[in-house]
């Protein structure tokens, strides 16, 4: 495989990550159709499990990898000048920096009482 591979690297963090979205999404549908928490405490309790945690945890980078990519694309594919090309995507890079570290912040604040 050539190293030059043009957005071939792309492609697969699109695909790997919309598989563990899908997956992720499914389960958490699952869940709240079959047993959804009843109060604050329940849900805090569920979300703070260990497997349940991780996959939060997991859930947020990829949400936001798989998000980067897709944007990116579209800002490269349909923005053509270079200057506004380039503030837009330091502008998405920046909102998805802060959406980041907010989720995660979210997450580490969960407190079971």
């Amino acid at each position: 495989m050539s190293r030059r591979a043009s957005g071939l690297k792309a492609w697969i963090i699109q695909r790997v990550s919309a598989v563990y979205l899908a997956l992720f999404g499914l389960y958490l549908a699952l869940v709240f159709a079959v047993a959804p928490p009843q109060d604050h405490l329940e849900l805090a309790a569920w979300a703070t499990s260990p497997w349940v945690a991780v996959g939060l945890l997991v859930f947020i980078p990829v949400l936001l990898a798989h998000a980067w990519v897709g944007i990116r694309d579209v800002l490269i594919d349909y923005v053509k000048p270079i200057g506004l090309r380039v503030a837009l995507l330091s502008l998405m890079a920046l909102l998805f920096l802060a959406s980041g570290l907010w989720a995660l912040q979210a997450l580490i604040l969960i407190q079971v009482d």
